[in-house]
Formats: C-alpha cells, sequence, structure tokens
C-alpha cells in the first residue's frame, strides 16, 4: 500500500501576513506563535520572529 504525499504546513495567519508584506513590497519584521510552520519561497528575505516559549527570537531567511 503507498502512502499519500502531504504538503507541508503553514499557518493560514501565517501566510496571509506574508503576502500582505510581499504585496506591499516593505521589509518589516513578521510575529508568529507558530513554530511547527514549513518555510515557504516567498519567506525568502523577510525577518520573522518566533516564538521560542519565553520571548521571540528573529530570524532572517535567506535561502
Amino acid at each position: 500500500m503507498t502512502r499519500k504525499k502531504t504538503n507541508p504546513f503553514v499557518a493560514h495567519h501565517l501566510l496571509a501576513k506574508i503576502e500582505k508584506v510581499n504585496m506591499k513590497e516593505e521589509k518589516e519584521t513578521i510575529v508568529t506563535w507558530s513554530r511547527a510552520s514549513s518555510i515557504l519561497p516567498a519567506m525568502v528575505g523577510h525577518t520573522i520572529a518566533i516564538h521560542n516559549g519565553k520571548e521571540h527570537i528573529p530570524i532572517y531567511i535567506i535561502h
């Protein structure tokens, strides 16, 4: 029996924030609590502050 290939998980609110920032073409830090989200090509070049349980750690995505 074969397994079904699934798409990478990305939180809907995070994807909406990324799309909104891409439309404005401005660089701003995006704050999120979703640590399980995968990095998509649309996120390259943005700074995303990810919550580690205590504080938000800014991460610049370059690749």
